[in-house]
């Protein structure tokens, strides 16, 4: 039977604005890829990311490229080989498992030999403010078993000081979304250490990171820009301690179940991240988070109207979407 393939290009809202070091974001722009075939379709969404030369524009015109060999009957492994890993490939890989378990009455999790997702925790994320306003967002979700911290190069030890006074109990990740240099990330190490900060996300440009190789640091360092695909790893390993496994990086939930289990083989820490999105994109997300040390899946916290059915945030323990959602029947 004939599959029929669509794209478009969604936008989200966002509840308050997100600061990090790049920028500030007010609203999330996403594609949405849907593969019908028969009474079944499949969903998936990918987020474009400028840092990697990405548009909604650009993402459209490769899954348009793709309408052809998807539409033909390519299946994940064809599409490894004919788009490059990023939000384009994202939105069609987690479509075609989608599709897969609707057509096969059998669940994502049981193609993968894996349990279905469970609540888990997952960071909620204190966007860059002053210490003072960060402490404040802080101290509203101190209970929280996970926070992430954006900061970027002007004083963030006052910024890391001020979110653990207001949550003293909660695991910390720093990101400073790669703002830091070499002089600075040195220096920081006692202040993250005083801390007790978890780990240290990609604080330096990806493309200036080969000092790190050698680099003893006290606190865990984990590559989220330099870390794409698991080709990456042999070098990662070299000059990191953990990698975040983003589906829209690594390009679907294929390339990212392979990005995770060849860090796990490198004996590398494990990070699940997801970039600002709807719970679309976090649904098979939730299959790397299962076996990861650290998920990081807060971004349709941030939208003031997620899709219906989404996940659902409870004190920084997020369930997953309702029976239905993506990836299950």
């Amino acid at each position: 039977m004939r599959r029929t393939l669509s794209a478009r290009h969604d936008r989200f809202a966002l509840r308050s604005p997100f600061r990090i070091s790049r920028g500030v974001k007010t609203v999330a722009e996403v594609v949405t890829v849907e593969i019908g075939e028969g009474e079944a379709t499949g969903r998936g969404e990918g987020v474009p990311y400028a840092r990697y030369g990405e548009s909604i524009e650009s993402a459209l015109a490769q899954i348009e490229a793709a309408r052809n060999f998807i539409e033909g009957g390519g299946d994940r492994q064809v599409l490894l080989a004919e788009l490059p890993a990023g939000a384009a490939r994202n939105a069609i890989d987690c479509a075609l498992w989608d599709l897969e378990a609707r057509l096969s009455g059998r669940s994502v999790a049981e193609m993968i030999d894996a349990p279905e997702p469970e609540r888990l925790a997952s960071a909620l994320t204190i966007g860059i403010d002053t210490p003072e306003a960060m402490a404040r967002a802080a101290a509203t979700v101190a209970q929280a078993p996970l926070l992430k911290v954006k900061v970027d190069a002007d004083d963030p030890a006052s910024r890391i000081r001020a979110v653990r006074q207001a949550a003293p109990e909660a695991a910390l990740i720093v990101d400073p979304n790669e703002s830091w240099d070499r002089a600075l990330v040195e220096a920081m190490q006692p202040v993250l250490a005083e801390a007790s900060v978890a780990l240290l996300e990609q604080p330096v440009p990806a493309d200036a990171d080969d000092w790190l190789e050698g680099f003893a640091p006290l606190v865990p360092i984990c590559a989220d820009e330099a870390a794409h695909v698991a080709a990456d790893v042999p070098r990662i390993a070299r000059r990191y301690q953990a990698i975040n496994v983003k589906l829209d990086k690594a390009g679907g939930l294929t390339a990212a179940l392979e990005l995770a289990q060849a860090t796990r083989a490198a004996g590398l820490g494990l990070m699940t991240g997801c970039m600002i999105s709807s719970s679309l994109s976090i649904a098979p997300a939730l299959h790397v988070a299962r076996i990861s040390d650290f998920a990081d899946l807060d971004g349709p916290l941030w939208l003031a109207e997620d899709r219906p059915g989404g996940v659902r945030d409870d004190g920084g323990m997020l369930t997953p979407p309702e029976r239905g959602f993506w990836g299950t029947v």
